[in-house]
């Protein structure tokens, strides 16, 4: 997970997005919350300002920005400063973990995912939101990515492409949910969430830990 600096140059700009397109966020949220398991020890790996783990109830979170960091706790969760290929964290500790709008950020997803089985319990699951590159949103986040400050070194990946890594990280699929359907200007509201991807531009994926842990420990 590296390109902190720019997290920590623009963590106040970062924010005002959230403010400026809040339909967009809590729409984001609510599919998120959908399918994320209703108990349990989870972590948020990326937690950026708390954005998501601080409504979620989620009380653990890594992140490498450490202004990013300081907002995250402000808003009450416990910030590790790591990486998502280095989890500090023993084997089998977590029943969930959360990834949003992290994986176009990440040197290596597959070490990632990796890491992510490793620390998850038997069966646990991991959730991760992201902007689907086959969207409307992801085109345009693609194509303009050099006039954006925080996606000009990002890799945006389609729904196919996460569930390949996933698959061959140790994880089955379960359920795949999908909201901001148009423009995100157009977003006037919490919109609902269907199941399935490809008209959505947020895709969210739920995935489960498989078998016995090959990652190590």
């Amino acid at each position: 997970m590296p390109r902190t600096q720019v997290f920590d140059r623009y963590s106040e700009r970062y924010e005002k997005w959230f403010e400026r397109n809040s339909f967009v966020y809590r729409s984001e949220l609510r599919a998120i919350k959908y399918l994320l398991p209703p108990a349990g020890i989870g972590i948020e790996i990326g937690t950026g300002s708390g954005r998501f783990a601080a409504p979620l109830g989620i009380k653990i979170g890594i992140e490498p920005s450490q202004n990013m960091a300081k907002l995250a706790q402000a808003r009450g969760v416990q910030v590790c400063n790591a990486v998502a290929e280095h989890l500090p964290f023993r084997a089998a500790y977590f029943d969930y973990a959360l990834m949003v709008t992290t994986i176009c950020f990440l040197d290596d997803v597959q070490t990632s995912f990796q890491e992510v089985a490793r620390v998850l319990k038997a069966s646990g699951h991991f959730i991760i939101g992201f902007v689907d590159r086959d969207s409307l949103l992801g085109r345009i986040y693609h194509e303009h990515k050099s006039e954006n400050v925080f996606y000009r070194e990002a890799t945006f990946y389609s729904v196919e492409e996460v569930l390949g890594l996933l698959r061959t990280s140790g994880f089955g699929f379960t359920r795949i949910v999908q909201t901001v359907f148009g423009n995100v200007q157009d977003v006037t509201r919490v919109q609902e969430f269907k199941r399935g991807h490809g008209e959505g531009s947020f895709a969210v994926i739920r995935s489960r830990r498989l078998g016995v842990n090959s990652a190590r420990s």
